[in-house]
């Protein structure tokens, strides 16, 4: 199966020693004039079409789906198992590009649409439906996205990664098409059916070597490639006018029976030689020119300075606070003294009472440390480089390999738990760690690939690559983890620093700020209020087609997150102790799994106010999606919550006399 020949590829580019500094996919290409290609060099500039998408609906579609002009997909370059799960679909183009050679309103071919034929009504129909839901091409030369650079309000320069498939204007006081004055009439679709190329190269190596003692004044290396959309209409597809003012107009109805529309792709090309920018600096005018970056930087920093201020002074309190309780305690003579103090040594001999359903607890841990593990080291790679918006798929390909490749944690540390907590039925908690949680992931995914395949869109993933999940699912993660769940039993059970004893303490009434609920809901705030600035452009790289490319600040925001998390489960579980409440296991794990309820609610506010989805299909898939999104978070942020209020406990009641 071709997934499963994906899934060989990209495990063996893991496993392979590199050769060279540049990372697979990512080194440069060199390219000269057709009667100078050599070895080192190639003239044909290969120009990839992706899929289409668009702000408005979350459902893209390939290129071919909207009957562009056709080519032959059979030479289309294999994608890795990231971008096939992302919905990536890479097919060659029909633009013919050869280095330095300029071209000057090439056909590519004419689409002819009749009115009163159903096929041809129903193609027009797509087309039409594209440029009204603003559908955005994605076109890719030398690994590099073919830019569309504007100027925005305040007079800025933005390079989107994508430009749209055509224009309707539906109302001209409110509306704008944006590129041609001309395109005025209400109700009228504008077909982009031209497109303007610039290829800007440079003549030098990037390493400062003089690029004419290699190759001439020939040769260079692609930096970037531009395009300036526009609708033209051709009197006659044989005699071309690229210069025309005139735009090509579709009507919103449908064409009078035996009415004839032409539709005539073109484009131009031009090549433009730029020895100021290097090649490896080749992605910073798109990155630069992101919307709200220049926002970011203090943002972000005065997000961690008050997080990290925030966590110091909980720190700090609580340490005092703890080192005092503790002093007074070791200096008590009876045991009756000890009785009239008010704190947490009362529950000395409930606090490690195995909670209720501690099955499931111990089951959510050990996904949590999978979890866990797949986001460290995810964030590490990205952080060195290895998984650049230039590699494509990358990002996801790892994270499913490392997710996969974590299963022996994830067994050992729910066995150990279970174990803990007096568990005997040792084959359902294997089965229910390998099964629970990957499973309501799996099958979320897989209720939306049904939604995605009734739709016919490109994102949907093929059958044979749901079988090769599975079978990384079961053939690799299922063994591993029970693999780790063997070592986990075959280990001597967890020595609580103290005995639990046979009858349970009776628990007073507590006030409002110390009960489940509201010290549940209260966990969240300070975690979320670390994240949700990331947060924000983390969702416009999923829905509104940005790059994120700021690992760095992502990784710290991580680190700060996982402080916040503890101090503030760990603060919680303080003041439940000295109320006299023991059951801490469960509460340990919600508070500061509350966060994914936080991250909810954000993501539904980011629907309301930053989308114009309209479809239920869209919407039924935002919300499925966010809800996989959610539960990892949730799994992830209750298990760093759980383990940090767990070796707090067990360190107080180890350093204080107990009778």
């Amino acid at each position: 199966m071709r997934a499963a020949l994906h899934l060989a590829l990209c495990l063996f580019a893991f496993l392979s020693p590199a050769d060279t500094f540049y990372l697979p996919g990512l080194a440069p290409v060199n390219y000269c004039k057709q009667g100078d290609v050599t070895s080192s060099c190639k003239s044909d500039v290969l120009l990839y079409v992706n899929r289409l998408n668009t702000e408005e609906s979350v459902i893209p579609y390939e290129y071919h789906h909207f009957d562009f002009c056709a080519v032959d997909e059979s030479d289309s370059p294999v994608e890795n198992l990231g971008q096939v799960v992302f919905g990536e679909r890479i097919r060659p183009s029909p633009y013919k590009i050869e280095f330095m050679k300029n071209l000057q309103c090439e056909k590519v071919c004419t689409k002819m649409y009749k009115g009163g034929d159903p096929v041809s009504e129903k193609k027009l129909s797509l087309l039409k439906k594209g440029m009204g839901l603003n559908y955005q091409h994605h076109w890719i030369v030398d690994n590099m996205p073919v830019t569309w650079c504007y100027l925005l309000e305040d007079g800025r320069q933005y390079c989107s990664t994508g430009f749209p498939m055509g224009c309707l204007l539906r109302n001209p006081q409110t509306d704008s098409c944006g590129l041609n004055p001309n395109y005025n009439k209400p109700g009228v679709y504008y077909p982009y059916n031209h497109v303007d190329l610039t290829v800007t190269y440079h003549s030098g190596s990037s390493s400062g070597e003089d690029h004419s003692s290699r190759f001439g004044d020939n040769g260079g290396r692609i930096i970037s490639v531009k395009v300036i959309p526009s609708s033209i209409k051709h009197s006659d597809p044989n005699h071309l006018d690229c210069y025309s003012k005139e735009p090509l107009e579709i009507p919103a109805n449908s064409l009078p029976t035996g009415q004839t529309l032409n539709v005539t792709y073109t484009y131009s090309l031009k090549f433009v030689n730029n020895d100021t920018i290097k090649w490896s600096s080749r992605w910073d005018y798109i990155l630069d020119s992101m919307p709200h970056t220049n926002i970011q930087w203090f943002s972000i920093l005065n997000s961690l300075v008050i997080v990290l201020f925030l966590s110091g002074m909980v720190a700090m309190i609580l340490l005092r606070t703890l080192h005092k309780d503790i002093a007074r305690y070791n200096q008590m003579e009876c045991g009756e003294d000890a009785q009239e103090e008010f704190g947490w040594k009362l529950v000395h001999g409930d606090v490690f009472r195995p909670p209720r359903k501690g099955m499931l607890l111990a089951v959510m841990l050990g996904s949590g440390v999978q979890v866990f593990g797949m986001t460290v080291v995810t964030l590490a790679f990205a952080c060195l480089g290895f998984l650049s918006p230039a590699n494509r798929g990358a990002l996801m390909t790892c994270s499913m390999v490392v997710w996969v490749l974590l299963g022996t944690p994830a067994g050992f540390v729910s066995a150990r738990v279970y174990k803990s907590f007096g568990g005997e039925k040792w084959k359902s908690n294997v089965l229910l760690t390998s099964m629970l949680c990957p499973g309501v992931v799996f099958g979320l995914f897989f209720v939306m690939n049904l939604v995605l395949w009734g739709k016919g869109s490109s994102a949907a993933v093929p059958f044979s690559t749901l079988v090769a999940l599975l079978a990384l699912w079961f053939g690799v993660s299922v063994p591993l983890t029970f693999i780790g769940a063997y070592f986990g039993f075959r280990k001597r059970c967890l020595e609580h620093p103290v005995r639990t004893n046979q009858i349970p303490r009776q628990i007073p009434d507590q006030s409002v700020y110390t009960q489940a609920i509201p010290g549940i809901i209260m966990g969240g705030v300070l975690p979320f209020g670390c994240i949700f600035i990331q947060l924000f452009f983390i969702l416009n790289s999923l829905w509104s087609s940005q790059m994120y490319y700021m690992f760095g600040f992502l990784f710290l925001v991580f680190i700060i997150l996982v402080i916040t998390c503890s101090e503030t489960t760990i603060l919680l579980c303080y003041f439940h102790l000295c109320a006299e409440d023991y059951h801490w296991w469960w509460r340990a794990f919600l508070s500061s799994a509350s966060t994914a309820g936080y991250l909810f609610v954000y993501c539904c506010h980011y629907f309301a106010t930053k989308l114009s989805i309209e479809d239920a299909a869209s919407t039924f898939l935002y919300f499925g999606y966010t809800l996989i999104m959610v539960f990892l978070f949730f799994l992830l942020t209750g298990t760093i919550g759980f383990f940090a209020c767990f070796w707090f406990v067990r360190k107080i009641y180890s350093v204080v006399k107990v009778d």
